[in-house]
C-alpha cells in the first residue's frame, strides 16, 4: 500500500500540537494519508523531545507518537513568523492545536476569524477543562483529568487505593475522539464547502469513558467502587490464580458459564443456587472465585489457556511488554515495524492500529528531528528562495543540523 491509496491523501494538517493529545491525534491521520506538517518552537521544540526514556539523544517519548510527519521550526510569536504561519494554513485543509484558550488569537490564528477567511478549513482544538466554566483556562494534564472525572476512584485494589491509568490513557483518547471530529469534518466539508471548528478537552474525554460505571450513579446514585482485577458487572470475569501464573478468564453469558464449568470439571457448580444466573454470581463473587480458583490450580496456565480457548471462552494470558511484542498473534499482525532515522539508526515502532482493505497501516517516515523539514514545507508552501532565505538569517525558522535542505545562513 502507498501514501496515495490511502483515505487522507491529499489532506494536509498543520499541526501546532505538542506534549501527547495532539500529537497522538496527527499520527493517526498520518497514518491515514494525510500529510502532517508539525510546526515546533524553534527553541526547544515539542516539550517531548526533553523527556525520557532516550536512546541516546533521542527522546523515545516523542518518537513513539510523531510517525510519518514532517518537522518545521518556527519561532512562534515573531511577526514574520506568526506571518509564515499565516501562509501555511492557507494551504492546510486542518489546523490542530492544543494549547490553553485563548493563545491561538495571540498568534494571529483566531480558529473563527481563519474560517472565514478559509472557509473549507478545519480547526480543531484540545484543551484541559473545555471551552467554558471556572476552569476553561486552567492547565490539565492527564492524570488531573483521571482524577477529576472519577476513573482512578474505580482503578485500583479497592476504594483506599486509587490508581491512575499505566499510559496517559486520557491524552489519547482524546486524540482518537479529535481525530474523528476531523474527519467528520473533513466529509461533510465534500457537501458543504465548509469547515468546522472541533473541540474537545480532556475532562470531557475522561468523563466520556465512564460507560456503564457512571451511568450506574446517574440512575440509582450508587457510587462505583474498585473492584481490583475483577470486572464491576460480569463474573467471573478477572484474573484467577492456576498451578503457575495467574491467567484471565472473561466469562460473558449462560452458555459459557456452562461450558467453563464442564471444561475445568466444575459441573457441580451448575447446580449451586448462588451461581444460577449473572446477576447472582456476580453477587456472590468472593465464595465463587475460590471455588473456581480450587479446580484451576490443579493444572498450569498453558494447559488452562487451551482448554479454555478451545471451548469458546475468552481467556489470555497476563504478559509484560517483551512477551507482548514476542507473541505469535502480536508477530502476525505485524505491529511493530522498523524504521531508519535521519541519523541512519534503526527505530522499531509501533504503527497505527487501522489496516486499509485487510493492509495495516504503515510507518513510512521515521519521526522528525527538529526542523528536518523546514526548507521543503516552505517550498512547498510557495515560498521563494530569496524570503526562505531572510527567515532563516531571522532565525524565524530553523533547520536540524542533519537536515538536507538546510539554507546556508549568515
Amino acid at each position: 500500500m502507498t501514501t496515495s491509496t490511502l483515505p487522507l491523501h491529499g489532506i494536509t494538517v498543520l499541526d501546532l500540537s505538542r506534549a501527547l493529545a495532539g500529537p497522538y491525534c496527527s499520527a493517526l491521520l498520518a497514518d491515514l494519508g494525510a500529510e502532517v506538517i508539525k510546526v515546533e518552537s524553534s527553541k526547544n521544540g515539542d516539550i517531548t523531545r526533553l523527556w525520557p526514556p532516550f536512546e541516546g539523544d533521542h527522546s523515545l517519548y516523542f518518537e513513539s507518537t510523531n510517525r510519518n510527519k514532517y518537522s518545521l521550526a518556527l519561532d512562534f510569536y515573531s511577526e514574520d513568523g506568526q506571518q509564515v504561519l499565516k501562509r501555511l494554513v492557507g494551504n492546510a485543509d486542518v489546523l490542530l492545536e492544543n494549547f490553553r484558550p485563548g493563545i491561538l488569537p495571540k498568534m494571529g490564528l483566531d480558529p473563527h476569524e481563519l474560517r472565514k477567511q478559509f472557509p473549507e478549513l478545519v480547526t480543531a482544538s484540545i484543551t484541559g477543562f473545555g471551552n467554558t466554566g471556572p476552569l476553561r483556562n486552567a492547565a490539565g494534564l492527564d492524570q488531573v483529568a483521571q482524577g477529576m472525572a472519577g476513573l482512578m476512584s474505580i482503578t485500583g485494589p479497592d476504594e483506599d487505593h486509587p490508581y491512575r491509568f499505566g499510559v496517559p490513557i486520557i491524552d489519547m483518547t482524546s486524540g482518537i475522539f479529535t481525530a474523528l471530529g476531523i474527519v467528520s469534518s473533513l466529509f461533510s466539508r465534500q457537501t458543504t464547502g465548509h469547515g468546522h471548528h472541533v473541540s474537545t478537552s480532556l475532562l470531557e474525554s475522561a468523563l466520556a469513558l465512564a460507560a456503564f460505571q457512571g451511568q450506574r450513579y446517574l440512575s440509582t446514585g450508587e457510587l462505583p467502587t474498585a473492584q481490583g482485577n475483577d470486572h464491576a458487572s460480569i463474573t467471573p470475569y478477572g484474573v484467577f490464580a492456576t498451578a503457575d501464573t495467574p491467567l484471565i478468564i472473561a466469562v460473558g453469558n449462560e452458555k459459557q458459564w456452562a461450558d467453563f464449568c464442564r471444561t475445568i470439571d466444575a459441573q457441580d457448580l451448575l447446580a449451586d443456587q448462588r451461581f444460577n444466573t449473572g446477576r447472582s454470581r456476580t453477587q456472590n463473587r468472593v465464595v465463587l472465585k475460590p471455588l473456581l480458583e480450587k479446580r484451576l490450580k490443579q493444572h498450569t496456565a498453558s494447559h488452562w489457556l487451551t482448554q479454555i480457548r478451545n471451548a469458546g471462552i475468552p481467556c489470555g494470558p497476563i504478559y509484560d511488554y517483551g512477551q507482548a511484542f514476542a507473541d505469535e498473534q502480536v508477530q502476525a499482525l505485524q505491529i511493530v515495524q522498523n524504521v531508519t532515522r535521519d541519523d541512519g539508526s534503526t527505530l522499531p515502532l509501533v504503527r497505527g492500529p487501522l489496516s486499509i482493505n485487510g493492509s495495516p497501516t504503515e510507518i513510512y517516515k521515521a519521526p522528525p528531528q527538529l526542523g528536518s523539514d523546514t526548507q521543503s514545507t516552505l517550498e512547498q508552501a510557495g515560498f521563494s528562495a530569496a524570503e526562505i532565505q531572510e527567515l532563516f538569517d531571522a532565525r524565524t525558522v530553523t533547520a536540524s543540523e542533519g537536515a538536507s535542505d538546510i539554507v546556508s545562513t549568515k
